[in-house]
């Protein structure tokens, strides 16, 4: 039986990503760091291997394996700034070994391998468009310059993917370039926009947006990014090899979706939270609106969830008391302060 790998199975995308692969029969390897110490229940179809991606053998993972799915990096803009080295490492040299390794194989083996690679729609921002609430929809076919060491790493992980591809036409790579997700998943996370003000509201009652709150971001549903891995894992690698999809379900301005969250919990649970806007620092200006409709065209897959099922559903896990009794001072759900904290006791290379 085919096996699926799975990077950096264990984090938030990958956690729901793995479960729905088992239960629907896969085999599955996740390769992880193990980092946020996350794990699964023992399964006979799944094999977890803690390993760091930078230094393993890479090339020892791919046995038996028909695809990738590539989630392992960092993630967001705090952790790449807060370690630059082990973000080019993490998403760049990391991505190029194991797409390397992958079209090798290939070529040793005759056989294809298709390779899904988690990139970001913040690929789309650069400081020409910063501040314009009226910014152009970005789509896959535009040019991209990003300039913030997260996005840039994403970006040129997207060309390592690609490159690779031009020497063994047997690799499959598809780029997918991800809104900001949001929703519940098992290994959660408070440090993402709409996840995080579900959090606020709920330990604070109220929200606070920084700046001005013009700013456009990209969201997509966690559930809707898994159904898209899931699409493109059984969809014909002509369709999609060497592709860039962008996957949004809808752009908010961020004040807008402030508002809208608040309403949601106004309505369903009977809670009044104030949305405030605090002027005192600087106006937080990365601002992207990422057009998604090329996938649906190409493929018939639409990212369909919304967020007021996800705030719902986050709000009554944090009732019941599901990430504890203080999830906001709770370095697990938050990657820069974990980051920072296994740094200071040197668990991170």
């Amino acid at each position: 039986m085919a096996v699926i790998l799975v990077t950096g199975g264990t984090g938030y995308i990958g956690s729901v990503l793995v479960r729905e692969l088992l239960a629907l029969g896969e085999m599955v390897r996740v390769v992880d760091t193990q980092w946020f110490e996350s794990s699964f229940e023992p399964h006979e179809r799944l094999e977890v291997i803690e390993a760091d991606l930078r230094h393993c053998d890479t090339a020892g993972l791919l046995d038996g394996v028909s695809s990738i799915v590539h989630l392992a990096g960092l993630s967001n803009d705090p952790t790449a700034d807060f370690a630059p080295d082990l973000n080019s490492q993490s998403n760049v040299l990391a991505t190029r070994r194991l797409a390397q390794a992958a079209g090798e194989r290939t070529e040793l083996e005759g056989r294809k391998i298709r390779f899904l690679l988690a990139s970001t729609c913040s690929v789309y921002y650069s400081p020409s468009i910063a501040g314009d609430v009226n910014v152009m929809q970005m789509t896959e076919e535009l040019p991209v310059a990003p300039t913030a060491n997260y996005s840039k790493t994403k970006r040129l992980a997207e060309i390592e993917v690609l490159q690779v591809a031009e020497r063994y036409p047997l690799f499959s790579p598809t780029l997918l370039r991800q809104g900001t997700i949001f929703g519940l998943a098992p290994r959660m996370r408070f440090d993402l926009v709409v996840n995080v003000f579900v959090l606020h509201a709920w330990s604070k009652r109220r929200l606070t947006v920084h700046g001005s709150g013009e700013a456009w971001r990209p969201l997509l549903h966690i559930r809707d990014a898994v159904d898209a891995y899931l699409h493109l894992l059984w969809m014909p690698t002509e369709k999609v090899r060497s592709e860039i999809f962008n996957l949004v379900h809808k752009n908010y301005r961020v004040l807008e979706l402030a508002h809208w969250i608040a309403e949601i919990l106004e309505q369903h649970r009977g809670v009044e939270v104030i949305v405030k806007r605090d002027r005192s620092g600087e106006d937080n200006l990365r601002s992207y609106y990422v057009d998604g409709s090329k996938i649906t065209k190409a493929l018939g897959f639409r990212a369909e969830r919304g967020v007021a099922q996800a705030v719902l559903e986050i709000w009554d896990a944090l009732e019941r008391g599901d990430f504890g009794e203080d999830p906001g001072n709770d370095l697990r759900y938050f990657n820069i302060r974990w980051l920072k904290a296994m740094m200071a006791k040197e668990m991170v290379a």
